[in-house]
């Protein structure tokens, strides 16, 4: 047992595994960035990096590629830690080597809690208009809204993810039970023709449109258009079957039981305590040309009780960083009258500034150990010659 845990553990405290591991992260960025093409930059972060094994279909049965990000960066953090443990001794002459090594560790760390962690909405404002919330670019929600008083909403929210494993739903606010009975990732609505054959919808728009499933699309200039077949069953009957889809432009509306309700699959929502009022967009441009030169959107912050209230300008590399989350201006639309904000939720987002000062010290520290020495050796040298 004692010649096992001896070869495991110089198997894992080796150099040659550190270098191992670094030419297959570098070969690893390389075939993401050329599948990047294919795939678009969130797709290959979930194929290449944010996996343990990168999968790939052959003849529609998926084989292991290539290790993926997860176990390559794992597999260096237990190397790097595991070198620290049974290699390096203190001493003020590794102070340096044993800073790098620390923020290095800590970038990974940092890099997994991100994967795991960070959220990405956007936020789009017109001049005046006021929000407290955030979108997904990326994930949807099915969203069912009781709308019978007119001063309050009462809203349940379904992720995606749900529908897409045809769960059933029962929501204790709901009178009926949610039952998927189609999904579609992708889809392309379109009129459902005369001689069509009957249609799973029995209420609603889709008794004249239909959800035709098309492929995934991962191109950053395109968006997939998801799509369900939505049954709201109850013991007493059934409330319908609706087709819900991302590319409809308004919720559908329906009674049930003396009560109003509004249907609708919808990009998922951040909430917050607190509201944005876009004052004024501003897009610069250098003076006799049509070239960006800076996007700004000066807004007025609105928190409970207003002890925090304020006027706030975010413009590109100064974003506003509140209430756990970082806001920064990403983009324009409709000739300037819509400001595009990116809101970031990542509760880990100080640790890569940590990891590179660390980095930085210790590389400062090591190299001036090297030149104090050096120069400790050569002045006797010099005076001995003089």
């Amino acid at each position: 047992m004692k010649s096992l845990f001896r070869h495991v553990r110089n198997f894992f405290v080796s150099l040659q595994l550190t270098v191992a591991l670094l030419v297959l992260g570098m070969l690893l960025i390389f075939a993401a960035t050329l599948d990047q093409t294919n795939l678009g930059i969130w797709g290959i972060q979930q194929k290449w990096f944010r996996t343990f094994v990168v999968m790939q279909e052959v003849r529609g049965v998926p084989l292991p590629l290539f290790p993926g990000g997860y176990l390559l960066g794992g597999l260096l953090l237990i190397n790097l830690i595991s070198a620290h443990v049974y290699r390096f001794q203190l001493s003020w002459r590794k102070a340096g080597i044993f800073l790098t090594h620390s923020g290095l560790i800590l970038l990974l760390i940092g890099e997994l809690l991100s994967g795991l962690w960070q959220e990405d909405y956007h936020m789009r404002l017109t001049a005046g208009e006021t929000r407290n919330y955030a979108e997904s670019a990326r994930f949807n929600e099915l969203v069912l809204t009781d709308i019978t008083d007119a001063k309050f909403d009462d809203v349940v929210a379904i992720p995606e993810d749900v529908l897409a494993q045809h769960e059933t739903v029962q929501h204790p606010k709901l009178p009926f039970r949610v039952v998927t009975k189609a999904y579609f990732p992708n889809s392309l609505l379109q009129r459902r023709a005369t001689d069509a054959p009957p249609s799973l919808a029995t209420t609603g728009v889709g008794l004249g449109v239909v959800a035709a499933p098309q492929p995934l699309t991962y191109k950053q200039a395109e968006a997939n258009t998801p799509s369900a077949y939505i049954e709201l069953a109850a013991t007493d009957g059934s409330a319908g079957t609706f087709l819900v889809s991302s590319g409809l432009v308004a919720p559908q509306h329906f009674d049930y039981n003396g009560h109003q309700w509004k249907i609708d699959l919808r990009p998922r929502r951040l909430y917050r305590p607190f509201s944005l009022t876009l004052l004024k967009f501003s897009h610069d441009r250098y003076a006799g040309t049509e070239i960006p030169k800076n996007f700004s959107s000066r807004l007025h912050l609105t928190t409970a009780g207003g002890q925090d209230d304020r006027d706030v300008l975010i413009y590109m590399n100064n974003p506003l960083r509140y209430a756990g989350l970082t806001i920064y201006q990403a983009g324009f639309e409709n000739n300037d009258r819509i400001t595009i904000l990116q809101v970031v939720r990542n509760p880990s987002w100080i640790l890569p500034y940590v990891s590179c000062a660390l980095m930085a010290a210790g590389l400062i520290v090591q190299f001036g150990l090297h030149l104090f020495g050096f120069l400790k050796k050569r002045h006797p040298a010099v005076l001995a010659s003089a």
